[in-house]
């Protein structure tokens, strides 16, 4: 199926993880459908990662960019906009699980906040002008922990809840411009930041089986190409009248039993 991403401006802030993160692996899969993807991220990963898209015929651009900084955020879409003209879509992927939990300080709750909400508020603030002209559409990669809770992570728990609201308030707000507004929602994903974390578990390959277990459809993670893919059908007008949705990419795992699925 055409997508139509052909010659889209998506701006994707988070890509410039390694290969094989959920970023990366949407920013090609962006490039396979001729989107033309303009990075915002902090590593320096970002600059190989735009060489290599222009070896292969596809205009790119790369704003390193710490996220948590308000002045450099509006730097990088300023220089989006001076590039290019416009925007299409905005798609936010910052994501960090911090362990910021009931024991952390005020500035360090305040931080997690600042990088994993309030980055997704200063990109679509900037980019509004231009998804207005163009009736572009915001897309918001969620966590099943905004639904479910996973103890000691109170602030990326909030601020990924409050992902979640501004999508919601986004879609409402926006419908007098034609700008849609949705949100990914992702549970288990093998990605090389969960292979740094399971190893830092104790016994963490039957922790990883005990977790992999609790997944209803087919007892497997979701792969970083099932979420990509659903990313790309849902910035795409082959999803033109869906907005407001919580769309989970997830094999049931929020919400089916899996004490039922898992007992065979």
């Amino acid at each position: 199926m055409d997508l139509n991403l052909k010659d889209k401006i998506v701006v994707i802030c988070g890509a410039a993880g390694k290969k094989g993160s959920i970023g990366e692996t949407i920013l090609r899969r962006l490039v396979d459908e001729g989107a033309i993807p303009a990075v915002i991220d902090r590593n320096d990963r970002g600059f190989t990662y735009v060489d290599e898209i222009k070896e292969q015929g596809v205009d790119a651009l790369f704003c390193k960019t710490d996220v948590t900084d308000p002045g450099q955020i509006e730097s990088a879409m300023k220089e989006i906009i001076s590039k290019y003209g416009r925007i299409d879509v905005v798609l936010n992927n910052v994501g960090v699980n911090d362990g910021v939990g009931l024991d952390a300080s005020y500035e360090e709750f305040m931080n997690s906040l600042k990088l994993n909400l309030v980055s997704y508020f200063l990109i679509v603030k900037h980019a509004l002008p231009y998804l207005k002209k163009s009736k572009g559409n915001i897309l918001n990669i969620g966590s099943k922990v905004a639904l479910t809770g996973q103890g000691r992570t109170s602030g990326y728990a909030a601020a990924k809840g409050g992902v979640l609201g501004l999508t919601r308030e986004w879609a409402v707000d926006l419908v007098p411009f034609g700008i849609r507004s949705n949100a990914i929602i992702i549970a288990e994903s093998w990605t090389p930041a969960y292979d740094d974390w399971i190893k830092t578990v104790p016994n963490g390959e039957e922790k990883l089986k005990s977790i992999i277990k609790k997944i209803p459809f087919e007892n497997r993670m979701t792969t970083t190409e099932e979420i990509a893919n659903t990313c790309l059908f849902t910035i795409s007008d082959r999803s033109s009248h869906t907005t407001g949705q919580f769309i989970h990419v997830d094999g049931g795992y929020v919400h089916l039993d899996r004490a039922v699925l898992t007992e065979n």
